[in-house]
């Protein structure tokens, strides 16, 4: 199980990370809003665990901007102690709050009931999808030719940076689904840039160019105008 820790006190970290350790988990970490965002979207996570008090922007604005994408138990763990944060954070998203100081034993108690509730309701999002003649490992990050019977074997295997792939990430793992332009821009670029549309544009017509067989007329990454984006199995 992979476990993001989004949480601003280097000691505090650094104690929850060698406690998720020494039980097994896996366990990737960020100081920010826009860093947990970043590294969500990479390398999307089973669980968070997400203090209120970022220095960059306020936790329960990355608990909106995961959603966005991902069904994951969050876990708050915050100072804030107000009927109110806990209230506007559950509404927000996440699953569960505990407030500091707090025992880690029943953290990590908490932590293993969201996440068997997390697999006893969601399936499994896919690692493998396919674009056209090239077949996409969200897992490995790698690109390879689908099948070489039914497509030419002349084209060089693409080569995507990483804002390619974090946008890949979170459209290929909502199969069929509307992902809206703001939630690509915060999952990929992080909060304040919900208007850069031209981002947007820029690197999905990349994308387009290196793995749909005709870009002008894409059958997989697909445009909704005034919405967002989609992509099409």
């Amino acid at each position: 199980m992979l476990i993001l820790v989004v949480e601003d006190q280097p000691p505090l970290l650094r104690a929850l990370q060698l406690n998720l350790r020494a039980r097994e988990y896996e366990v990737l970490t960020a100081a920010t809003g826009r860093e947990a965002l970043a590294v969500a979207a990479a390398s999307p996570p089973d669980a968070m665990i997400l203090d209120l008090g970022l220095p960059d922007m306020d936790g329960t604005n990355v608990i909106v901007a995961f959603r966005g994408w991902s069904r994951a138990p969050i876990i708050v763990l915050s100072g804030r102690t107000s009927p109110g944060d806990k209230i506007g954070a559950l509404d927000a998203g996440a699953d569960d709050y505990v407030t500091k100081p707090f025992a880690m034993a029943e953290l990590l108690a908490r932590l293993r009931a969201a996440l068997r509730r997390d697999e006893a309701a969601v399936p499994p999002v896919p690692a493998v999808a396919a674009i056209g003649r090239w077949t996409i490992d969200l897992t490995a990050y790698t690109v390879f030719q689908s099948d070489v019977r039914t497509f030419p074997t002349d084209s060089p295997t693409p080569s995507l940076t990483p804002t390619e792939w974090r946008l890949l990430q979170i459209l290929l793992r909502r199969p069929g689904q509307l992902v809206s332009s703001a939630q690509l821009l915060a999952g990929v670029w992080g909060q304040g840039f919900e208007h850069r549309t031209n981002y947007l544009r820029f690197h999905m017509a990349r994308l387009r160019r290196k793995l749909e067989e005709d870009p002008s007329r894409p059958r997989h990454l697909l445009t909704e105008p005034g919405m967002g984006y989609r992509y099409q199995p």
